[in-house]
């Protein structure tokens, strides 16, 4: 007996996710219901496909053979309903993007609202991701990142306009420690840090004059996400590096302060990034259309 497309839709959808709960929230339907194809799909097949415990579920050697050959068939079918869409006055469907809360905030929303209004077809999934994920293994249609940090094999567009860096902390906490008025006075101020989910600290990038330096700062605190340093920063807990545009309100209320302002470059902001096809589906076409046409 073979497997019918729904127990492979559901096998697929726990590869992704490796979660009975959120890959029945994804499809829809209850966790025992998932079981239950899942099971019936490996009785089918004579394979145990997935080994799961009370704690954990993985993939067995066979179902990471089975994921990895269907994940581009299926995209091969969803590309071609998708082209159906050519036959609309206007595409019709889902758009899947992947991008860190901080890239959400300044670039991606601000581009979203008037686009989802001139496509009202269109239904945007947005998944805040901070770690790097591989976007077309994960069914994603396109992600947000820094440019520097985009696949060669991806085509990567402009989302929004050029970033600038902002160092800021709370006047009450200037009121205890001089400003620095240099990057070396960093050393004796408590600077909050930022870690990689790949595990790595970010060095803060400083450049005036032509001069670029990466400063090791330290800090006794150290987060993985530039929300929640900022909020670190206006709860009085140090020295945050964020982005201009995170800032000029609060600063405007001088909630925050500013310093070594003439240290902190500008550069290219977030870009969105798709994988390289002849032919994007149509949903996707309409999103790189309307970022470009706003560039």
């Amino acid at each position: 007996m073979q497997a019918d497309v729904r127990e492979l839709t559901v096998f697929l959808e726990i590869a992704r996710h490796l979660n009975f709960r959120r890959a029945a929230g994804a499809l829809g339907v209850t966790p025992s219901a998932l079981s239950h194809s899942l099971r019936g799909l490996e009785e089918k097949l004579g394979l145990r496909l997935v080994h799961r415990t009370t704690r954990s579920v993985a993939l067995t050697a066979a179902g990471e053979r089975l994921a990895e050959r269907l994940r581009p068939a299926f995209r091969d079918i969803d590309d071609a309903l998708d082209d159906l869409n050519t036959f609309r006055e206007a595409p019709v469907g889902k758009l899947r993007i992947s991008a860190a809360r901080v890239a959400i905030r300044l670039s991606l929303l601000p581009v979203l609202g008037p686009f989802l209004e001139a496509h009202p077809g269109i239904e945007v999934e947005v998944v805040d991701g901070a770690a790097f994920v591989d976007i077309v293994k994960e069914g994603f249609d396109a992600g947000v990142r820094f440019h520097e940090r985009v696949a060669a094999d991806m085509v990567a567009i402009p989302l929004g306009p050029p970033l600038r860096s902002a160092i800021v902390a709370t006047p009450a906490y200037f009121a205890k420690h001089p400003p620095p008025k240099t990057p070396r006075d960093l050393a004796a101020h408590d600077c909050i840090q930022f870690r990689f989910t790949h595990g790595s600290r970010y060095a803060w990038e400083l450049e005036r004059d032509g001069k670029a330096l990466e400063v090791e700062t330290r800090g006794s605190l150290t987060l993985s996400d530039q929300v929640e340093i900022l909020e670190a920063a206006l709860a009085g807990l140090g020295l945050a590096y964020v982005f201009e545009s995170q800032v000029e309100s609060l600063l405007r209320q001088r909630r925050l302060v500013r310093v070594l302002e003439d240290w902190c470059p500008s550069y290219a902001g977030f870009f969105l990034y798709y994988p390289s096809r002849r032919h994007l589906p149509p949903v996707l076409k309409a999103f790189v259309d309307f970022v470009r046409a706003r560039t």
